[in-house]
């Protein structure tokens, strides 16, 4: 997702909601809980990835779908 970000190596921006926001890129549904955290898939990515509890600082409850965008870091 960042491949096209100049830098991204050096840090780039990423927006997430548990609702559809303008501009979203993608987005990541719920597969499963284990070990605490939470696999989530993407169809358009056809990627699966785990997230750890720390999910929980930024909702309250695990969400059914993820939205993102990946942009460039504010200068």
């Amino acid at each position: 997702m960042v491949q096209d970000i100049p830098d991204s190596a050096s840090g780039f921006t990423l927006l997430f909601s548990a609702a559809p926001f303008p501009g979203y890129q993608v987005a990541f549904d719920w597969r499963r809980e284990e070990m605490d955290g939470n696999w989530y898939f993407s169809k358009d990515l056809d990627l699966e990835g785990w997230l750890c509890p720390a999910l929980f600082k930024y909702f309250g409850s695990v969400p059914e779908t993820i939205y993102a965008q990946f942009k460039r870091k504010a200068a």
